[in-house]
């Protein structure tokens, strides 16, 4: 892994864990809380500064961060100087409204990033032409050396016209080799032969839904100018449908419809982070937003030491009237804590194997 890509991926992780964290501090001080600490990233501290009450710190893993409040401990280590100021002492309303802050700001974050996005770079629109967009690294295009931007003239000496043409020629070509004929952006043509393969053919949530022959390109995207109000609202869908996808996709993964072995890590992070930022800004605004939604999608989940889990337990507190006993809610923290070292382990597992079969 180059050192383009983990500056590119410890950059998107800090940027939108540093959004997340924000939004924790800025609504605990809102409710007059006493904020202890302002970390980014866990385990040795490489410089922090205390500023008023608060500690402002950075730390050497940078997966990660954490806001620290008086009167958040069950033990009662950090009691607050004023006990009015300290987390617990707050309205049930409040203690929710710190926690789901976090969650909220990210994809908060995620809509204005889109929005900037939409309006500086303007809308993809698929392209009716037959021109390559992305390759897929060791397929029958990349092998045969086909070339991004490239536009399919001929096939086995037919006149291409559309994607569409093109595309089903390759399904119906039942793995025969075609001989084609392409043109790049200064008009010049050059023959190369290619050999569908059969593959897997899946949706956008990584589902396969069947099998077809392909040659393993993706459709090119051409940009249009849009408007404010008209980015606005587009970045409004975009994050709906992010969001959308993410619990699809979880459902599915419980309904063994998609494969676990997809799921990525930080490695997996780093690499599309740094393919992403030497393509451009705008591929790698986007990805920062999807990051964004991620975590925060991630977090509501109802998973003791997660955002999600300490707000099931307010749901308890609420209908109940009083909060479940500390021995409950540290024997589900370990719970969540197991939780989420083995999903670590297994999205790093994942992606070491991904690196390994090449």
């Amino acid at each position: 892994m180059s050192i383009e890509s983990i500056i590119g991926a410890v950059g998107v992780l800090a940027i939108v864990i540093f959004v997340h964290e924000l939004g924790h501090f800025l609504v605990a001080k809102w409710c007059d809380v006493e904020v202890l600490t302002f970390s980014m990233g866990f385990g040795p501290t490489i410089f922090s500064r205390k500023v008023g009450e608060t500690t402002y710190r950075l730390a050497l893993v940078p997966f990660g961060g954490y806001v620290r409040m008086a009167g958040q401990d069950d033990a009662g280590e950090d009691a607050a100087r004023d006990p009015s100021r300290g987390f617990s002492a707050k309205p049930l309303r409040q203690r929710a409204a710190i926690v789901a802050a976090g969650p909220v700001v990210n994809l908060v974050f995620a809509f204005v990033v889109m929005a900037a996005a939409y309006f500086f770079y303007g809308l993809l629109v698929p392209s009716n032409e037959a021109r390559v967009g992305a390759i897929v690294p060791s397929s029958p295009a990349a092998e045969a050396g086909l070339r991004t931007g490239e536009i399919v003239a001929s096939i086995d000496g037919r006149t291409v016209a559309t994607w569409d043409e093109f595309a089903t020629t390759v399904r119906e070509s039942e793995g025969k080799p075609l001989a084609l004929v392409v043109r790049d952006e200064s008009g010049t043509e050059r023959s190369i032969d290619v050999q569908p393969k059969e593959m897997p053919n899946q949706d956008e949530f990584g589902e396969v839904i069947g099998r077809s022959f392909m040659i393993g390109i993706q459709r090119h995207f051409d940009h249009t100018e849009a408007g404010l109000f008209e980015s606005i609202s587009m970045a409004g869908q975009s994050t709906y449908r992010m969001s959308a996808m993410i619990f699809t996709m979880l459902a599915r993964l419980f309904q063994g419809r998609v494969d676990a072995a997809d799921l990525g890590g930080p490695i997996m992070i780093a690499q599309e982070a740094g393919r992403l930022a030497e393509t451009g800004i705008e591929p790698l605004l986007r990805f920062i937003a999807l990051i964004s939604v991620n975590l925060g999608i991630l977090n509501i989940l109802p998973v003791p030491v997660l955002d999600g889990g300490h707000l099931f337990f307010f749901l308890i507190e609420g209908l109940r009237g009083r909060p479940l006993s500390v021995r409950v809610r540290e024997m589900a923290q370990q719970v969540g804590v197991l939780l989420l070292v083995a999903l670590m382990v297994f999205v790093v597992f994942n992606d070491i194997s991904r690196i390994v079969a090449g």
